[in-house]
């Protein structure tokens, strides 16, 4: 039977050879490079004849002296992008629900869907340009109100919460357009029926639409899980300086300034063995829980 099957197949395996061999190469082969985790590693003496210092480079991650500061940016960042990447776009698909002319509907979904697809390279240079506190047009306006200049991306206390709104004001059209879909999904006649009993579009919205949309939040709450230690280093890096550190360092751009400017190659390597670890804990807990409560599974 499989040998039959096989024949009848061959073409279809033959098309999946060189995606296989691609994921091999660049996914599979370079996980040797784990083994720099536990070394102290020389780039002249390669991977597999450096010397070896067991755990010395995790117990000298945990005895950095930021290394406190570090997680804690990290999961508070990580954490406020979460929640506000699962309000707003429910938010503002609710809003985008109730409108009735349709091109005004389209033309608002791909305003607010284009931001996605542009980079966080062009987007650094356009937000150090809007949020400067001479010349950016935020504190321009700020200025014509009464306040003084706010230095949005050179203040500890301002610094986190403008990555948390920049970021969602990025990425939420992408959530909303799922949203939007799971909407589609909800039975006219549920509408009908409470209106029939007395309900207005506030209660419709909280004893109808609200329950249709559950299963979709709770499949993208939990699958955000896993994104847990992932606070954004695109965004971070193109965005933070030195006077920011304390507020906007998070464990990817740690790893990047030990690893590359530091040359401690196996120091930025455990820290990052240790982040994949836990990402990966993080996500099978997410997809058990996704499966659970939002019947999601993917294999």
């Amino acid at each position: 039977m499989i040998v039959k099957r096989l024949k009848r197949e061959w073409p279809l395996h033959l098309l999946l050879l060189p995606g296989i061999a691609m994921a091999v190469l660049f996914s599979y082969v370079p996980m040797a490079g784990i083994l720099i985790a536990f070394e102290k590693f020389i780039p002249t003496r390669g991977i597999f004849h450096s010397p070896w210092v067991g755990f010395k480079n995790f117990a000298y991650m945990f005895d950095y002296p930021d290394i406190d500061r570090i997680m804690f940016n990290t999961l508070f960042i990580a954490f406020m992008k979460i929640i506000g990447g699962l309000l707003v776009p429910i938010a503002i698909s609710l809003l985008l629900n109730e409108i009735r002319k349709e091109a005004f509907k389209r033309t608002v979904q791909t305003l607010v869907y284009l931001p996605h697809f542009l980079s966080w390279v062009l987007l650094g240079g356009i937000l150090i340009d809007l949020l400067s506190p001479t010349s950016g047009i935020i504190n321009q306006f700020l200025g014509w109100l009464g306040f003084r200049p706010i230095y949005f991306l050179g203040s500890n206390a301002w610094f986190p919460y403008t990555l948390v709104v920049s970021d969602i004001w990025k990425e939420f059209g992408f959530s909303t357009i799922v949203y939007l879909a799971a909407l589609t999904s909800i039975n006219p006649s549920l509408y009908e029926a409470a209106e029939m009993d007395g309900a207005g579009r506030w209660k419709q919205t909280w004893h109808v639409t609200l329950p249709g949309m559950l299963p979709i939040v709770v499949l993208m709450a939990t699958l955000s899980i896993g994104n847990v230690l992932n606070a954004g280093f695109e965004q971070i890096f193109n965005l933070y300086s030195p006077i920011v550190y304390e507020s906007g360092d998070i464990i990817d751009t740690f790893v990047y300034r030990v690893g590359f400017e530091q040359v401690q190659y196996g120091l930025a390597t455990a820290v990052g063995l240790l982040k994949s670890v836990v990402s990966f804990v993080l996500v099978a807990m997410s997809y058990t829980m996704a499966y659970r409560f939002a019947g999601y599974r993917i294999f």
